[in-house]
């Protein structure tokens, strides 16, 4: 099968990778983290081995994170990561070199997205294509990018949110915001360190995000049991924190998000607007799954609001589709090599 498969979509996200094989889905889904020897700078894990070891290592190892905010910030190791999730993908005794299709932020230059794509052949691709994250998210919920009337999409990931309003295939309007899951995380384990004096790590902050973050205030409280150190004795501590806490928390990001939301509908034509009011706005990316996202949403910008199908595969999967159907899509997708 491997030798036969050309195609493979992947969305590089700050958080998480995924890779697409059209015919078999997703066949990949680990964190973006690569483990390094600073000895000889060799790459040690790559994915799940290498979140292992964040926060765990010592003074030799380091688990980097490539992207930041949705773009490359160390080539190399990029370069590294992609090859390891080409080689998984499709086993690295293969006779063809596949076609690639990256997914990069709607926001990024052009010369962020030359080193997307030459860190893709550098790691064996035959040829490499980006798409704006914002499309292959609207591809990937099955929304009707070519038809001509306005559809808006906010793909919320682990480095960056995205809001676009797409049309014909292009993006009419847009911004992208620095705020999304990873911020959330950081502002949970900041609140968390104020309020109870307790110091945890961002894996335990995702952990806590997952298990009872809320948008709002849910009106059936939960609560969970968190582990850390306490910050005036040093020693280890267990606390109980409820859902409230996190809601309480993440306010200020939220409020980003909702921001750039407005400020795309503040510049879409008015055409396009009455057709987003009219079909509402569509949610993709992990962080859209924290609870009654789509109803703060909903009530704080007035237009109904939902979470699109596998709102985290949404990515992935317009990545292989547009792969796909290349011809279709020529005029959605930029930069080829």
């Amino acid at each position: 099968m491997s030798f036969f498969t050309k195609k493979i979509g992947i969305d590089l996200g700050t958080a998480t990778v995924l890779v697409f094989l059209p015919g078999r889905g997703i066949v990949i889904n680990e964190p973006s983290v690569v483990a390094i020897s600073t000895i000889d700078k060799r790459v040690l894990a790559v994915g799940d081995d290498a979140k292992e070891m964040v926060g765990r290592t010592p003074d030799t190892i380091i688990a980097s994170k490539p992207m930041k905010d949705g773009v490359i910030a160390d080539y190399k190791i990029t370069e590294a990561m992609l090859r390891y999730f080409i080689d998984k993908a499709l086993g690295s005794f293969r006779l063809l070199k596949p076609e690639v299709m990256i997914a990069v932020p709607a926001g990024i230059t052009s010369t962020e997205r030359r080193a997307v794509i030459d860190a893709a052949m550098a790691a064996g691709a035959k040829s490499a294509y980006i798409v704006k994250e914002p499309i292959a998210a609207a591809i990937g919920a099955n929304i009707p990018i070519g038809s001509a009337s306005g559809h808006m999409i906010v793909d919320i990931g682990g480095g960056t949110s995205e809001v676009a309003v797409i049309s014909l295939g292009g993006i009419v309007a847009n911004a992208c915001v620095k705020v999304a899951g990873n911020k959330f995380d950081q502002a949970i384990t900041e609140y968390i360190r104020k309020k109870y004096n307790l110091a945890i790590g961002e894996q335990t902050a995702e952990q806590v995000k997952i298990a009872i973050g809320a948008a709002k205030p849910l009106a059936k409280k939960l609560v969970t049991q968190i582990r850390g150190r306490d910050m005036i004795t040093g020693l280890p501590k267990n606390i109980e924190i409820g859902s409230d806490d996190i809601t309480e928390a993440i306010q200020n990001e939220l409020k980003g998000i909702v921001e750039a939301i407005k400020s795309v509908l503040a510049i879409t034509p008015p055409e396009l607007a009455a057709d987003v009011m009219d079909k509402g706005i569509v949610m993709s990316g992990g962080s859209s799954l924290l609870r009654d996202f789509d109803k703060l949403i909903t009530e704080t910008i007035g237009v109904y609001c939902y979470i699109a199908e596998d709102p985290q595969l949404c990515v992935a999967k317009g990545t292989g589709v547009a792969l796909d159907n290349l011809d279709s899509y020529k005029r959605s997708i930029l930069g080829q090599k």
